[in-house]
């Protein structure tokens, strides 16, 4: 099993009391909102305790298991992704063959090889993919597949293992949390970011950001989100993370600008494709991509962010 610090399952459990406190809520405000108000709310509050256990128990299991399961997050996120886009026939053959990539990199994650970890995908593997392409002999809408391939392993395998490799740090670095610490450090930041973003917007925004791509970002909804995760970001670093209050604070900052930028671009995707959700898998929620569309960018600026001012 992975060492659980005492702050990592104190931690876990202030995310258990959350959740108590929002199934609570729920039950409260039943008779204030609509039928269909209440039942997205309660199948998003129902859809976050099964996510929240699912992460947890990995996490409490060891090492191997939290690398299985993200494992499998990112290679349901590059299938989902490949299901939204348009896909050129030939292109199915190359698609199987980059569902590969998904282990591969997961096993440069469990070795520690933090070289090809960090080489494999945004060097070798786009350069295989235009060849890969070119050898199925189909020229048209071939810079479209070329980029849309690439993104796609980019940011639903590669930057998302970033999550991974945190729990494959140096323990002894981070007596306070461990890597553990560091994955709940990064991960609720990043959701709690969506939802300060979503409240402060709800409550004070009116000026819109970018209304063509989400009309319901606004930029109270963005700067009092970046504002109350910069500041959760310093309270809570030196007691999950080896950074002082004051890069905690830069950490916090990084984490909800990227997390803003990254849910944008899920949006304009979305947008693009003329389609609301990227799946219906997580009730309440849409599909994995729309869940980790944020984590797609805050993690792997959150990992170097990390291990160029600690490790």
């Amino acid at each position: 099993m992975l060492d659980l610090t005492p702050n990592t399952l104190c931690a876990m459990l202030v995310v258990v009391a959350m959740l108590v406190i929002a199934s609570v809520t729920q039950l409260l405000l039943r008779s204030r909102l609509s039928a269909d108000g209440y039942l997205e709310l309660k199948q998003r509050i129902n859809s976050w305790w099964v996510m929240v256990g699912v992460v947890f128990t990995a996490l409490m299991i060891g090492p191997t298991a939290s690398l299985i399961f993200f494992t499998i997050l990112s290679f349901i996120a590059l299938r989902e992704f490949f299901s939204i886009l348009p896909v050129r026939v030939t292109d199915r053959r190359l698609i199987l063959a980059l569902y590969l990539a998904v282990p591969l990199q997961y096993y440069w994650v469990g070795m520690g090889w933090y070289g090809m970890f960090i080489v494999f995908i945004p060097v070798y593997l786009f350069l295989l993919i235009p060849f890969g392409l070119l050898m199925l002999g189909e020229t048209k809408g071939f810079i479209r597949a070329v980029g849309s391939y690439q993104w796609a392993t980019m940011t639903t395998v590669f930057a998302i293992s970033h999550v991974a490799y945190l729990l494959m740090l140096p323990a002894e670095e981070n007596p306070a949390g461990g890597g553990v610490g560091l994955v709940i450090y990064l991960v609720f930041l990043t959701q709690f970011n969506d939802v300060a973003q979503y409240i402060w917007g709800k409550k004070f925004g009116n000026r819109k950001i970018v209304p063509a791509i989400s009309p319901n970002k606004t930029w109270a909804g963005f700067l009092g989100g970046v504002a109350t995760t910069t500041l959760f970001g310093a309270l809570l670093a030196p007691w999950l993370t080896p950074l002082p209050w004051w890069l905690g604070l830069g950490a916090g900052l990084l984490i909800g600008l990227a997390g803003f930028i990254g849910d944008l671009t899920v949006s304009a995707v979305k947008r693009d494709l003329r389609i609301k959700d990227t799946s219906q898998l997580i009730p309440g929620h849409g599909g994995i991509l729309d869940r980790i569309d944020s984590l797609m960018y805050t993690a792997p600026l959150f990992f170097h962010f990390l291990v160029y001012t600690t490790y």
